[in-house]
């Protein structure tokens, strides 16, 4: 992507990421940060269960298949649900650096439609970080990693404590997260939502 927006630029200073020694190994599938997300939960009927991959550095793969419920023109992904799948996998690069992050900014370059069926693979990597913020990229290609580009992004990633979800969330969602037994799960379902 070009990059052509100020907001997206990394300011001087700004420093390559850093793979937290704790993120997940390459290879290894992070599976959803909640499960009511619409990115990657497997609880939504009609979402977009997007399975994302640890890279090498401070990369990750993931892919998703579009679904009838995904359309937007006839037979046609929606150009919504294909910036969500996008924005999914730009926060999900946040589990590796471990760090609570929303979306800034997100801006995204549709290069071709996305057929309803259609795998689209994406990969993405952080690229700079500059105090609380995270600059990224993303590529996503009809088929796999070597097909055709259909869409690209860059986007900013803003690090937030979890006050943020806390205070803006609905009542009774934060709470049954908040009470997950499962230490790993409840930070997670905290990761990326704006």
């Amino acid at each position: 992507m070009s990059g052509n927006s100020a907001a997206l630029q990394p300011p001087d200073g700004a420093v390559a990421p850093v793979r937290h020694p704790d993120a997940p190994a390459p290879g290894e599938l992070l599976g959803a940060h909640y499960g009511q997300c619409f990115g990657c939960g497997g609880e939504q009927p009609h979402g977009l269960h997007l399975e994302a991959r640890a890279g090498e550095g401070v990369s990750i793969t993931a892919e998703f298949t579009v679904q009838p419920a995904h359309q937007g023109a006839p037979g046609l992904a929606h150009g919504g649900v294909l910036a969500t799948a996008l924005d999914e996998t730009l926060g999900s690069l946040n589990w590796l650096l471990r760090t609570i992050a929303v979306t800034g900014r997100l801006e995204t370059d549709f290069v071709r439609p996305v057929p309803v069926g259609t795998v689209l693979h994406l990969e993405a990597e952080v690229t700079a970080v500059a105090g609380r913020k995270i600059y990224c990229t993303a590529t996503g290609r009809i088929g796999g990693p070597d097909g055709p580009v259909a869409v690209r992004a860059d986007a900013l990633f803003i690090e937030v404590k979890v006050d943020h979800f806390v205070d803006h969330g609905r009542e009774e969602e934060i709470r049954a997260a908040m009470e997950d037994p499962d230490q790993v799960r409840r930070a997670r379902a905290f990761e990326v939502n704006p």
